[in-house]
């Protein structure tokens, strides 16, 4: 009676009636292991994992691990306890195929990706059921996550991809690879496949198939981003949030993204997105490093919106949390920078290199920029110059010599390129036997250690790296001539004997068509084609420069007083005070002029005595020739727009607007 009708409600999928049944039978002996398999599986398939694990922890003796060992693990792994799942597994007697099932999905949570492959490469190997695809499918993602989070080059599996789940995991793969535009490529096929079997189903809307693609579009967006497309990222991010997928995983990745692109911009949204990636059930959905990543971005948005606690907080919790990573004691230096407490961001910084000086490097350069935006630019180059594996780097020599030719320390400069070229010639010596050639970042080293020496007159200094140089290459003509010019000053025979190598000057002309090069696209000046004359066309241009050589000169104006009789002055052209004739001006002319002209007037200007124009009227533009220091405030008109001050038209002009302004004023 009890048992027909829970087999009857298992076949049917009622699990609820089943359940009550099976709760009858175990009244009547509550210690029958069938009965009590029976009751965990029906309160698995109701979803009532913790009460499952109960009944199980409840009845040990009876229900032993190899009678229950998997259905215990699935509860441990439903509720997230996946290291005694783990534990589960691998101590039970048998292991069976539903086993080796849940210990691939458990390694894969456990993100033992190298082990999680082999499970599922043995599974697929050994099994032949209606499940192969969903196996496949499992592998693709194990492939994928390697690509992501380990930078794994992925194996190519040979996987047929047939179906939108493996063309997705196919296009993550590509992503970690960085090969981006073929991974758009995969998504937007993988698209194309979920649309094409969602819609086979009539029951399907298409709300129903946004949903599910969601997550193929949120991967485009991400790519978008990575593109530097940044707008056309951010609104089809926005898009999928207005759908209100419910994957939590896939909505705190999204605003996790949205948050990045706003950065210190528009912060009052990214409070908002926060709250997305605080959902509950999120840190089930995620991998370490996609939550230790919203974790900073939580520090830095709280740098940004000037919660100085709040970031000393969050940053201090994932230092402890990853005592050996760079971002958190970052983000506390940047923290204690923008309350321009510099010294002692350099002191953190410093502290950390010490204990960590794998990662000293990085940060050294970070404590050197500090140093910089302090000003204390030769202390910056003194923690450049102590970072030992970047010290011969090509973009640290050129950083270091700029920085010292800034204060103008040379000898510091020259010091730079010699252990640079020093620890190339030490390496290349340990790599090659016999023979020793330059590798062409050495050679560059040299030629621009030289051409340094070479600008800041260190002629004698550059003989060395000058004669390396043309030892490499003999052909080098401007090598040699450099060398020349530097042993000219310390070795004049030495500069005549390489003198003797430079090339002839008929070996050095170059051959050129000037006509050609005249009449081409970028000539500025184009000479006329010199045709040959003949005939008619040479008489009319022989009459032509006959005309020209005729062509007479004007005659100059004569002044109107002119006498032909009378010889002019010898004098004539030089200045009055300058003639031998000139006897000065006659005293007393002021005398005479006084009463003259109209009444009222004086001989003195009327501006220089009206004591209202020295307050209140502008300065007048400087004179011509005066030496008018103007300071960096003023606002001097400039001068294409000042009119001259000495012109005689202007002076018309002023004295005419004052009349009239006093006829008006009177």
């Amino acid at each position: 009676g009890l048992w027909s009708e829970v087999n009857r409600c298992g076949q049917n999928g009622d699990f609820t009636r089943a359940l009550k049944s099976v709760n009858k039978i175990l009244q009547i002996n509550k210690d029958d292991v069938t009965a009590l398999q029976c009751k965990v599986v029906c309160l698995i398939q109701n979803g009532n994992f913790k009460e499952a694990l109960g009944v199980i922890n409840t009845h040990t003796k009876v229900l032993t691990s190899d009678v229950i060992a998997f259905e215990k693990a699935y509860c441990e792994y439903r509720l997230n306890r996946i290291e005694s799942a783990l534990k589960t597994i691998q101590s039970a007697s048998q292991q069976t195929d539903k086993l080796k099932e849940l210990y691939g999905q458990v390694l894969y949570r456990l993100e033992r990706y190298d082990d999680c492959l082999a499970a599922y490469r043995d599974l697929i190997r050994n099994s032949q059921d209606e499940y192969e695809e969903e196996r496949k499918t499992n592998l693709s993602a194990v492939v994928a996550a390697q690509s992501t989070w380990e930078k794994v080059v992925p194996e190519d599996l040979g996987l047929r991809e047939a179906t939108y789940e493996l063309c997705y995991n196919s296009a993550c793969a590509l992503i970690g690879q960085g090969k981006l535009n073929e991974a758009m490529k995969k998504l937007q096929k993988a698209e194309e496949l979920c649309r094409q079997s969602l819609s086979e189903d009539s029951d399907v809307t298409e709300e129903d198939i946004e949903a599910e693609l969601a997550i193929i579009h949120g991967q485009m967006a991400y790519i978008m981003q990575l593109q530097g497309r940044t707008e056309d990222a951010l609104q089809l991010y926005n898009q999928i949030i207005k759908l209100k997928p419910t994957d939590v995983g896939l909505l705190a990745v999204i605003a996790n993204n949205i948050i990045t692109i706003n950065k210190d911009q528009n912060v009052f949204d990214s409070k908002k997105k926060v709250k997305l990636t605080n959902a509950e059930g999120v840190e089930h959905k995620l991998s370490k490093k996609q939550l230790q990543a919203i974790e900073f971005n939580k520090a830095l948005l709280a740098m940004y919106t000037n919660q100085a606690d709040q970031c000393r907080k969050l940053s201090a919790s994932l230092q402890s949390q990853s005592p050996e990573h760079l971002l958190p004691v970052l983000i506390q230096a940047a923290q204690l920078c923008r309350e321009k407490q510099h010294a002692k961001a350099i002191g953190l910084l410093q502290d950390f290199a010490d204990q960590h000086p794998a990662n000293a490097a990085e940060i050294k350069l970070t404590m050197a920029q500090l140093k910089i935006a302090q000003g204390s630019v030769t202390k910056a180059c003194m923690i450049l110059r102590s970072i030992e594996e970047l010290q011969h780097k090509p973009g640290m020599v050129s950083a270091l010599v700029t920085m010292y030719s800034h204060e103008e320390d040379i000898d510091s400069a020259i010091e730079v390129f010699t252990q640079a070229i020093q620890w190339y010639q030490q390496y290349q010596a340990s790599q090659s036997r016999g023979a020793n050639p330059k590798s062409p970042v050495h050679l560059s080293l040299i030629r621009e250690a030289a051409n340094f020496k070479l600008k800041h007159g260190r002629k004698k200094e550059a003989i060395s790296d000058l004669e390396e140089l043309w030892k490499q290459n003999p052909k080098d003509v401007h090598t040699l001539a450099q060398l020349i010019s530097a042993y000219s000053l310390v070795d004049p025979e030495k500069a005549k004997v390489l003198s003797k190598h430079l090339p002839s000057s008929d070996t050095m002309s170059l051959k050129v068509d000037v006509d050609a090069l005249e009449n081409s696209h970028g000539a500025t000046y184009v000479r006329k084609k010199a045709g040959k004359l003949t005939g008619e066309n040479q008489q009319k241009e022989q009459g032509q420069g006959e005309v020209k050589k005729k062509k007479k000169k004007k005659k100059g104006k004569l002044p109107k007083n002119y006498d032909p009789k009378v010889t002019p002055d010898p004098e004539r052209w030089l200045p009055m005070r300058e003639r031998s004739y000139y006897r000065g001006r006659k005293k007393g002319k002021k005398k005479d002029q006084v009463g003259k002209g109209t009444q009222g007037s004086t001989t003195t200007g009327s501006s220089e005595l009206d004591a209202s124009r020295t307050a209140s009227s502008p300065p007048t533009s400087p004179r011509p020739g005066s030496g008018a220091a103007v300071s960096a405030t003023s606002n001097v008109i400039p001068p294409r727009h000042q009119k001259p001050v000495g012109a005689p038209a202007t002076k018309k002009k002023q004295q005419q607007k004052k009349k009239k302004g006093a006829k008006g004023g009177w």
